[in-house]
């Protein structure tokens, strides 16, 4: 990282307005960070062999753990067990992974299993046993991938489904959070990767299938962490504009993401939208992970751009907010054991590293992310950057929006037309927290 020092006394001679600016480190927490998701498959397979859970790519934030399942479809029990290592292997890897300052999660369902609360003993059961799970590993938190079963067919509304398995589900979700904390003396993350006909799907239909995850969502809005939903296995979609989006494109990613911002109209009611930063693209790894939708490097690289508001539009689909998402909560994909695969696309890990060269320094697995402070703070007219010339930055509002760009220019950035408040400035992998007078 290149460190900025005092402008030299010729400089402050003869510049007007010159601001000094001195580096030191802090560790921030903004809107603007944006983070990976990973699957990690529990079982070895021919296709998408094994990974030992501490060997991850460390480009993931978040590891999934692949799955908790019930004992049988009429008993909610859950069990996890390692497939491949023993349990006190798995137990110290997964601290491994918290060492490095990432979160693990254990995954619930996953595409062959079916999760019916339908009565107390199953809500129950399915309460206690996860949150035994839950502290046998010490995991951080839950990520929802139940695909089958009545917990998540629409009944009733959103805002009051009638549904006793899904009355269960949600109650059962926020007692296990309750008992995390309570045993934990923590929060307990969650996360949600439904596929797109229980979400967006409500635009078309709403009942069964159709909408199912929405009283779910509404109901949990506020304990939810992220929410991944499968843009993928999913064919073709309505967005909010009333138009028909097909899997595989960008139009297919940017408008199923703004939707889920946007919120929209069901025959059910109006789903309220959650915020950006807790709406992560759920894509697969590469074509083989999934039966449809694989959407190449380039095309992801284009969507998640537009999206962010730092790219041009790809497709014939236009955001209602025309600034876009610049505090988009991440990317997720199905899977880490896919992603490592070398004949899964042109290189290993093709997914995390495409994270990377779109997220770069503002992502969560940076927790040493280092921020550069302006001294003397607030700024007024101009910032003078020594030793940077001809590189691109970007000034971020506080509410996570690019509202300026361009290219540093001798040295320095006009800043007169921003209005007062607080900002960020993006330089390369620096970025400066400032106050505009």
């Amino acid at each position: 990282m290149y460190i900025a020092g005092h402008l030299n006394k010729t400089t402050i001679l003869n510049i007007k307005k010159t601001l000094t600016i001195t580096f030191f480190f802090l560790t921030i927490s903004c809107n603007c960070q944006s983070i990976l998701i990973g699957y990690w498959q529990n079982w070895n397979d021919a296709y998408s062999p094994y990974i030992q859970l501490n060997q991850v790519d460390p480009s993931y934030d978040i590891i999934c753990v692949s799955f908790a399942v019930p004992t049988s479809p009429s008993d909610m029990n859950m069990l996890f067990t390692p497939d491949i290592v023993s349990q006190a292997t798995l137990i110290s890897q997964i601290q491994e992974l918290h060492n490095a300052g990432k979160k693990v999660l254990l995954s619930i369902g996953g595409a062959n299993t079916s999760i019916s609360l339908n009565n107390i003993t199953n809500r129950d059961a399915f309460i206690t046993s996860m949150a035994a799970i839950l502290n046998l590993y010490h995991f951080d938190g839950i990520d929802i991938d139940i695909e089958h079963g009545n917990s998540i067919l629409a009944s009733g509304t959103i805002s009051s489904p009638t549904s006793i398995d899904c009355l269960n589900l949600i109650y059962a979700i926020n007692q296990i959070k309750t008992n995390y904390f309570a045993d934990n003396s923590q929060t307990m993350m969650l996360t949600m990767a439904p596929e797109t006909a229980y979400v967006q799907g409500g635009m078309s239909a709403y009942g069964g299938i159709w909408g199912g995850y929405l009283p779910i969502i509404d109901a949990l809005r506020n304990e939810i962490d992220y929410i991944h939903v499968q843009l993928y296995n999913s064919g073709t979609v309505f967005g909010i504009d009333g138009n028909i989006y097909t899997q595989g494109t960008a139009d297919f990613i940017v408008a199923m993401s703004e939707a889920m911002i946007q919120g929209f109209n069901t025959a059910g009611g109006f789903f309220e939208g959650l915020p950006p930063n807790k709406v992560v693209i759920g894509l697969p790894a590469c074509p083989s992970a999934a039966g449809g939708g694989f959407t190449s490097t380039a095309t992801v690289t284009s969507a998640m751009n537009y999206l962010r508001g730092i790219g041009p539009q790809p497709g014939t689909y236009t955001l209602a907010q025309v600034a876009g998402y610049q505090n988009l909560g991440g990317m997720m994909t199905w899977s880490i054991n896919w992603d490592n695969v070398n004949t899964c696309n042109v290189t290993s890990n093709q997914y995390a590293q495409n994270f990377e060269q779109m997220f770069g320094s503002l992502s969560l697995h940076e927790n040493s992310l280092t921020t550069p402070s302006i001294v003397p703070n607030p700024v007024q007219d101009k910032i003078y950057v020594q030793g940077f010339n001809n590189i691109s930055f970007a000034i971020i509002n506080a509410n996570g929006q690019i509202i300026k760009e361009g290219k540093v220019f001798i040295g320095q950035i006009d800043i007169s037309e921003l209005q007062s408040g607080n900002y960020f400035l993006k330089i390369g992998t620096n970025i400066l927290k400032f106050i505009k007078q």
